[in-house]
C-alpha cells in the first residue's frame, strides 16, 4: 500500500483514538480522496502493525479466566454439579450440563469466541451469583482433570 507519511500518521492516530477500520476507510475517502476497500484497510492495519489493548474479559463470558473470586456462603444445599459432554455440539468448543444448588438444571457451552453460555431447562431461570461462581470453579476443575 502506497500512502504518504502524513496519511499513515493520520491512520495511526485515528486507530489509536478508537476509530474502526470502517471509520478509517471513510475518513481516508473524505479527507484524502482515497478509495480503498475494507480489505485494503485491514491489510494496511496489519502492515502498520496497528493493535489495541483488548479489555479484560468478563469472567462470566470467557474461558480465558474462568476462576472467580472466593465464594460467599451459598443458598440451597451449596452443591453445584457439572459434567462435560463427550459429544460436541455444533458451534461449541466444549459443552455439558450443570445442576445448580436449588436443583435447577441447564446446558452450558463455550462457543468459538470463548464465551460461556447457559441454556436453562426452565424458561426464564437465572442461577444465583454464588451458583454461577461455583459452576465456573467446578467447570475449571473438571476441565483441568480432563485436559481441555
Amino acid at each position: 500500500m502506497n500512502l504518504e507519511s502524513n496519511q499513515i500518521a493520520a491512520v495511526t492516530q485515528w486507530y489509536s483514538q478508537g476509530a474502526s477500520l470502517s471509520d478509517i476507510q471513510k475518513r481516508l475517502k473524505s479527507e484524502f480522496g482515497l478509495s480503498l476497500t475494507y480489505l485494503d484497510i485491514r491489510l494496511l492495519a496489519d502492515e502498520l502493525k496497528l493493535t489495541r489493548e483488548e479489555p479484560e474479559p468478563d469472567i462470566t463470558s470467557s474461558t480465558d479466566t474462568i476462576l472467580p473470586p472466593p465464594l460467599s456462603p451459598m443458598a440451597g444445599n451449596g452443591h453445584v454439579s457439572v459434567t462435560i459432554s463427550s459429544l460436541q455440539k455444533p458451534g461449541a468448543l466444549l459443552n455439558g450440563d450443570v445442576t445448580f444448588s436449588d436443583g435447577q438444571r441447564a446446558e452450558w457451552y463455550v462457543d468459538q469466541t470463548g464465551r460461556l453460555g447457559l441454556n436453562p431447562r426452565q424458561a426464564g431461570y437465572r442461577p444465583s451469583k454464588d451458583d454461577v461462581l461455583a459452576f465456573q470453579m467446578e467447570l475449571e476443575k473438571i476441565a483441568r482433570k480432563q485436559s481441555f
